[in-house]
């Protein structure tokens, strides 16, 4: 199946089921149901079955799923069998917590270059890492494989920078500034904003 044909919501629970799934193999689980999996997630075994069913069969009836299996595909589909060099702009606090953060890269996610516009900032030291004028961000991309970029900026300044990953190349973006982004088709983009998540929170908060 054309990944263009699967709903985005299903590709977003993808990942939710690779986080359940490993937590139950450290409690040593080897055979998983989609009861055992919807439990974990608060979701009925029915929705598990039909978001796996778009890519085909991984298990038998009555008898579950090869935990290990189920783990390689699901990391398979996502892509997470090969490594995505990225490139993060911006190098204030965020920026600098984002590149100390341990949890990209055993997921083959590696930060590989640091960007900044400010002079202030161009030529100090981030964890391994000198920071680099934007104008170099082409040579990264080119020479460094990057295909995902990390924005860290300002919202005043996000669309610009976005605009300058799009034209060097950059097919994904993760943006943490509070803006919603224009891209052309064919750049995916995914927006990482506490505060939404808070706000779709307080709708099921409000009358308890």
């Amino acid at each position: 199946m054309q990944s263009s044909e699967v709903p985005e919501v299903v590709v977003l629970r993808l990942p939710l089921y690779i986080r359940a799934l490993l937590q139950l193999q450290r409690e040593g689980v080897e055979v998983v149901s989609s009861q055992q999996i919807g439990e974990r997630l608060h979701m009925t075994p029915a929705q598990i079955r039909k978001d796996l069913s778009y890519f085909g069969k991984f298990g038998k009836q009555g008898r579950g799923y090869c935990l290990r299996v189920l783990l390689d595909e699901l990391r398979d589909i996502l892509g997470l069998t090969t490594d995505w060099p990225a490139c993060l702009v911006g190098v204030g606090r965020l920026g600098r917590a984002i590149i100390n953060y341990t949890g990209f890269a055993p997921e083959g996610f590696t930060i590989v270059a640091a960007f900044d516009s400010s002079d202030d900032q161009v030529g100090t030291s981030v964890g391994e890492f000198t920071v680099r004028p934007m104008r170099e961000l082409a040579d990264a991309v080119n020479n460094m494989g990057v295909s995902i970029g990390i924005v860290a900026v300002p919202s005043e300044q996000a669309q610009t920078v976005i605009d300058q990953l799009v034209d060097n190349g950059i097919k994904g973006i993760l943006n943490y500034a509070p803006i919603a982004p224009y891209v052309p088709e064919g750049i995916v983009v995914r927006n990482i904003d506490p505060v939404l998540s808070l706000q779709s929170m307080t709708f099921y908060l409000k009358d308890r």
